[in-house]
């Protein structure tokens, strides 16, 4: 079996890849998802498997504790933050910064990520849009996990994360991403463990990863192939 630690925003992607390496390689996949941030706590404090999935600056933190192979790194794509509403509700302008802003001050309840990069990176815009302490007021802000998950059980009128994490939920629609010029998009990697147990199988579902099979699943779940 291979184990594997992944961050939530390839979570769409990944299950349906895995499904179909699996039996041409005689293995199984054990797949544990958490935001980067809480990925690399459990890795520095020990932990081991045989690849991680994180964000970019993850992995290159990674390689430089000695804890990643070098020689495995692939990058498998790219995802922006967005907004996600309820199925069928009317869908909130947010094209520009200033009709975000207005959007997240109207909105009665918005759910967004603690430790997740997308709730790191929001956390941060609210801030330098000078509306923090009224969204955070009305704000549930989970630890891990995804935040539309929150909207259709009437929890959260409205979910800020990662487009590939919003598509993930059902009973959601994507409003869209947030505006380009507020953007700071972010690239996810894999590498393989040095202490894996099964560095050659690891070797080949990374290869399987960063496949064009696999940039179409990317897409698919939201997020762009890095190429």
């Amino acid at each position: 079996m291979l184990k594997v630690l992944a961050t939530h925003a390839v979570q769409g992607a990944l299950a349906g890849l895995v499904s179909r390496f699996e039996p041409s390689h005689g293995t199984s996949v054990a797949i544990e998802y958490d935001p980067t941030s809480l990925l690399l706590e459990r890795i520095r404090a020990g932990e081991t498997a045989d690849i991680a999935i994180v964000t970019r600056a993850g992995v290159e933190e990674l390689l430089q504790l000695g804890i990643l192979d070098g020689g495995t790194v692939v990058d498998l794509g790219r995802s922006v933050v967005g907004l996600a509403v309820e199925a069928g509700a009317p869908k909130p302008d947010i094209g520009t910064p200033d009709a975000l802003k207005a959007t997240l001050l109207a909105a009665r309840s918005i759910a967004y990520s603690r430790f997740g990069a997308s709730g790191v990176y929001f956390a941060a815009l609210i801030e330098r849009l000078g509306i923090a302490d009224a969204v955070n007021a009305k704000a549930t802000i989970i630890p891990s996990g995804l935040t539309a998950a929150l909207v259709p059980r009437g929890e959260a009128e409205m979910a800020v994360q990662q487009l590939s994490e919003l598509m993930a939920v059902p009973g959601v629609d994507i409003v869209g991403p947030l505006p380009a010029s507020l953007q700071t998009p972010t690239v996810f990697a894999a590498a393989a463990f040095r202490a894996s147990a099964r560095p050659e199988l690891a070797s080949s579902l990374l290869q399987a990863l960063a496949s064009a099979e696999a940039a179409a699943a990317y897409e698919a779940a939201g997020l762009e192939p890095v190429r």
